[in-house]
C-alpha cells in the first residue's frame, strides 16, 4: 500500500496507520502553532491575525490589531526590512505574502480616515520618563500610556523621530507620514519636550518625580577611522550629512563624491548626494557584494540611480582630493586581506559611513550602572539596567540596529516597566512550536503570485518624493488572502467536509469546531485535509 504523503507529520507510533479498527488508537485535537511570520517579527506583531481581518476587508479592526504591538504601521510598512517575509512559508511555493505592503496600506488608510486607537487602561498614578523620541522611545511611551501610566519624553533634538527622521531620507520615509504617526502617539496623552537633553538621569528622575526611566538614546555619533592625510579635503560623516540635509543645511560636496562604507547608511548618503546635484558618486567598500551589510535592494536602487560601487577596496591615504585605494581579496573566512595592488581615485568630498556609536557620557554619570563591552549598556531579561528602575533599549543595548528591532525593544521594556511598577513582574507567555512549510497540507491550488508595489523609474527620481507607491484596496485584499494561516485554523470547513463519521461539529463563525469523540474513529481524514495543520493526531492513551 502507498504510504500517505503526510505520515511524516504523524507521531512515529501512528505513522502508516489510519488508526481505525475495533479500538480507536488515535484521536484528533485542534492545536494552534506559531506562524513563522509572527516568530520572525522583531516588533512582535500578530501578523496572521491582522492579515485575516484584512482578508475579510475589516480594515479598521485589522489596524487596531496591528497597533496593539506597533504604533507606527505606516512608517514600518515603508522602512522595515520585513524579516517576516523572508520567513513566510508561501516563499516555498511562489513569493512571500507582501506583509509590509499590506501593513503600509492599513497605516495609510488609518491616517486618511482619521481612525483613533481604542482601549487604554485606567490611570495608574505612576510617572515614567522616556529619554529619546526615536522608534524605541516612542514605542515604549505608547505602550506605557496604553497601560495607564503618565509618560513624559525628553528629546535632545528639535524634532521627534530620531533616526527615522535624521537617518532615513524622505524618498523612503515621507515626513508627513512620520509626523502624523508621531502626532497620533502623542495624542494619547503623552508629553513631549523637545530640545531637552538629559545630562543627569538620576537628577531628572528626582526632579520630575518619575517612578521609572526608559533610556532610548540613538546612535548618532559616527565611528572614527584613522586614514593618513597629507592634505585632507572635505571629509564628513554620513549621519551628520543626512541630518544636515533634513535640517535644510546640506553642505556643498562638489561634483565628485565618494562614500566609504557598505551599509544602508552608505547607500542612503550616496543616493542623497546624487539628488542634491553630485554628478559622480561612488561607494568604496572593503568587501564584496555578498558580504555587504546593506540590504540587496538598497544597493540595486543605488546602482539604478547612477551610483558606482567599488567593491573590495580600502582607502589607504588621502591627499587633498586624491585617494590611494588598495584592492582587497577575501580569504577563506570571507575577511578582506590586502593585495598590494593600488589605484588612485579622485573626489571633491568624502563621506564616512562606517557605523554609529551611542553617546554614553550620560551613562557614565549614573553610579553603579554596568556598561557592555560593545560600548552600550547591559540590561537583564527585563530590559532593566543594573540600577533599579532604569531601563534601556534600542541602540543603547547590544542588538542589531533597525527601526523595527528598536520598536520591539520599546514594547518589551514597557511591559516590564509596567510589571516592575505594579510589583507584578511580566512573564512572556510560553511559546508554541513554529509551523514550518513541511507541516502544511496544501492539497489545493495555490497559484496566486504576489502583487508588486509601483516604483518610480530611475530616470524620474530627481528629488525627494517617495519612490515606492502603496497598494490599492483591491491589491491589499488580494495580498492578505494569499496568507496560508500557517498553524492556525481559519475555518475553511476542510475537516468538517472530510470527516466520514460526522464527528466534526461547527460552532459558528469565529468559534471554530470541536470533535464528537463518540463518533470519531481516529481515521485522520480531518488531519490530512487541514491545509494549515491546525489539527494534531495524538495517541489515544495520551488524552
Amino acid at each position: 500500500m502507498k504510504k500517505n504523503q503526510h505520515d511524516m507529520t504523524l507521531p512515529p507510533d501512528l505513522a502508516g496507520h489510519s488508526g481505525t479498527g475495533p479500538v480507536r488508537r488515535q484521536r484528533p485535537i485542534y492545536q494552534d502553532s506559531l506562524p513563522p511570520c509572527n516568530h520572525a517579527c522583531p516588533a512582535g506583531e500578530n501578523i496572521q491575525a491582522w492579515l485575516a481581518l484584512a482578508q475579510e476587508e475589516r480594515y479598521e479592526e485589522a489596524w487596531q490589531s496591528l497597533i496593539e504591538n506597533n504604533p507606527m504601521p505606516a512608517v514600518h510598512g515603508r522602512v522595515c526590512y520585513h524579516p517576516c517575509e523572508s520567513s513566510c512559508n508561501r516563499a516555498r511555493v511562489d513569493r512571500p505574502v507582501s506583509i509590509h505592503a499590506v501593513e503600509r496600506f492599513l497605516g495609510d488608510l488609518a491616517l486618511e480616515r482619521g481612525w483613533k486607537p481604542a482601549g487604554q487602561a485606567a490611570n495608574s498614578g505612576k510617572r515614567v520618563l522616556v529619554i529619546g523620541a526615536g522608534p524605541s522611545g516612542l514605542s515604549c511611551a505608547w505602550h506605557l500610556r496604553r497601560l495607564g501610566h503618565d509618560v513624559e519624553i525628553h528629546e535632545a533634538g528639535p524634532m521627534a523621530g530620531g533616526m527615522m527622521r535624521f537617518g532615513i531620507p524622505a524618498y523612503r520615509m515621507p515626513r508627513d507620514i512620520l509626523d502624523r504617526e508621531i502626532a497620533r502617539i502623542l495624542s494619547t496623552g503623552i508629553t513631549l519636550k523637545l530640545n531637552q537633553k538629559v545630562e543627569d538621569v538620576l537628577a531628572a528622575r528626582q526632579q520630575g518625580q518619575f517612578d521609572a526611566v526608559f533610556m532610548a538614546i540613538g546612535a548618532h555619533l559616527a565611528k572614527k577611522v584613522d586614514i593618513p592625510a597629507r592634505e585632507a579635503g572635505k571629509i564628513l560623516d554620513a549621519v551628520s550629512y543626512l541630518s544636515a540635509v533634513e535640517r535644510g543645511e546640506a553642505p556643498k560636496l562638489g561634483r565628485r563624491v565618494a562614500i566609504y562604507g557598505g551599509g544602508n547608511t552608505a547607500m542612503d548618503a550616496s543616493r542623497t548626494a546624487r539628488r542634491l546635484g553630485a554628478e559622480e558618486v561612488m561607494i568604496i567598500y572593503r568587501r564584496d557584494r555578498d558580504h555587504m551589510p546593506a540590504h540587496g535592494f538598497e544597493a540595486d536602487e543605488a546602482l539604478e540611480e547612477g551610483v558606482k560601487i567599488n567593491w573590495l577596496r580600502t582607502i589607504r591615504d588621502i591627499d587633498s582630493t586624491t585617494m590611494t585605494v588598495e584592492e582587497m581579496a577575501l580569504d577563506d573566512n570571507g575577511r578582506p586581506q590586502p593585495t598590494g595592488r593600488f589605484e588612485t581615485l579622485s573626489a571633491d568630498s568624502l563621506i564616512l559611513a562606517l557605523g554609529q556609536d551611542v553617546d554614553i557620557s550620560v551613562l557614565q554619570r549614573i553610579p553603579g550602572i554596568r556598561l557592555h563591552k560593545d560600548g552600550v549598556v547591559d540590561v537583564d531579561a527585563h530590559m532593566m539596567t543594573s540600577v533599579p528602575g532604569i531601563f534601556a533599549g534600542g541602540d543603547m543595548v547590544p542588538s542589531e540596529r533597525t527601526v523595527t528591532i528598536a520598536t520591539g525593544h520599546g514594547k518589551k521594556a514597557a511591559r516590564h516597566i509596567d510589571g516592575w511598577l505594579r510589583q507584578q513582574p511580566y512573564h512572556k507567555p510560553e511559546s508554541v512550536p513554529v509551523m514550518e512549510y513541511p507541516g502544511l497540507h496544501l492539497w489545493y491550488n495555490t497559484d496566486a503570485d504576489a502583487v508588486s508595489q509601483p516604483i518610480l523609474p530611475p530616470e524620474t527620481r530627481s528629488g525627494f518624493d517617495e519612490i515606492i507607491g502603496g497598494l490599492n484596496a483591491g491589491q491589499a485584499h488580494y495580498e492578505a488572502a494569499r496568507c496560508y494561516s500557517c498553524g492556525n485554523c481559519f475555518e475553511c470547513d476542510g475537516c468538517y467536509g472530510a470527516c466520514p463519521e460526522g464527528a466534526v461539529i461547527k460552532l459558528g463563525k469565529g468559534l471554530r469546531y470541536q470533535f464528537d469523540y463518540a463518533l470519531c474513529t481516529g481515521c485522520a481524514a480531518c488531519f490530512n485535509q487541514c491545509p494549515c495543520h491546525a489539527i494534531e493526531m495524538v495517541a489515544e492513551e495520551s488524552r
